[in-house]
């Protein structure tokens, strides 16, 4: 396997971008940050992209910052410290902005950041056995890279307080139970089916997708009457491309639809 931090694979419109230092368990440093700011911004500018699954090289999704660099060393001042750190999370939580869905194939440990880059995207199938947990605490220090956000936004605060307050990893099982991962799998299992599942997304219609995307993520914000005007819009929108007359005659004719995104 290539010694890259990040690698890219591309099959059709599905992409796939693996962490790949699987000796430090993906561990995010400076050189594992910048190349997957890279990757995600190739996607971005890829017109052909229509779904990405991520994840890790070797037995783990992502152990979180590299504790080396996460040293702030004798005499780092706050002020030092938040610079540094509100610089660092955005890099990696840009994977969130991306038009297309995102698939997290936590095929190992997902820990802290790791677990934060896991939650970042749309949908997440995890290894029976992975183990998931936010142990800031037990680090001596508070949750970043939106930990807080996103997780209780998930499971909801009573469960994502227990995982906080007592930094007890969880294994896939019990995440797909309370909700914090979409399936769990046999580990051999997981990238084959987040694989497949971008597969089926991409055969859908681009344009309506990324618009739906935006939707889910406005609905955790609006109420009723805010959704039906953005889908008012949303909708007419769609209904006047050619995909969806592409869609409408596919049905007719009992086949699969050929979209173009147009």
């Amino acid at each position: 396997m290539s010694s890259e931090p990040v690698l890219v694979e591309r099959d059709g419109g599905v992409v796939t971008l693996i962490l790949n230092r699987p000796k430090s368990r993906n561990a995010m440093d400076p050189a594992l940050t910048d190349a997957f700011v890279a990757a995600v911004e190739s996607v971005r500018a890829d017109a052909g992209a229509r779904a990405l699954v991520l994840t890790g090289a070797g037995s783990a999704f992502c152990a979180g910052g590299d504790l080396s660099w996460i040293n702030p060393g004798p005499g780092a001042s706050v002020p030092d410290i938040r610079a540094k750190m509100r610089v660092f999370y955005p890099k990696f939580l840009s994977v969130r902005s991306l038009d297309i869905p995102t698939i997290a194939a936590v095929n190992g440990h997902a820990v802290g950041a790791g677990l934060c880059l896991a939650m970042a995207c749309d949908i997440r199938i995890a290894a029976e056995d992975a183990k998931l947990s936010v142990p800031f605490t037990r680090l001596g220090m508070h949750p970043g890279m939106a930990a807080t956000y996103l997780l209780t936004r998930l499971v909801g605060t009573a469960r994502a307080a227990e995982m906080f307050f007592s930094a007890r990893p969880i294994d896939g099982r019990e995440a797909a139970r309370i909700g914090l991962v979409n399936r769990a799998l046999p580990a051999g299992e997981v990238l084959e089916a987040a694989l497949a599942l971008a597969r089926d997304i991409a055969s859908t219609a681009p344009i309506p997708t990324a618009m739906l995307k935006r939707a889910l993520y406005l609905a955790e914000h609006q109420d009723l009457e805010a959704m039906l005007e953005y889908e008012a819009l949303a909708q007419p929108v769609t209904m006047a491309t050619a995909d969806l007359l592409e869609g409408l005659q596919a049905a007719r004719e009992r086949r699969e639809p050929v979209f173009r995104g147009e």
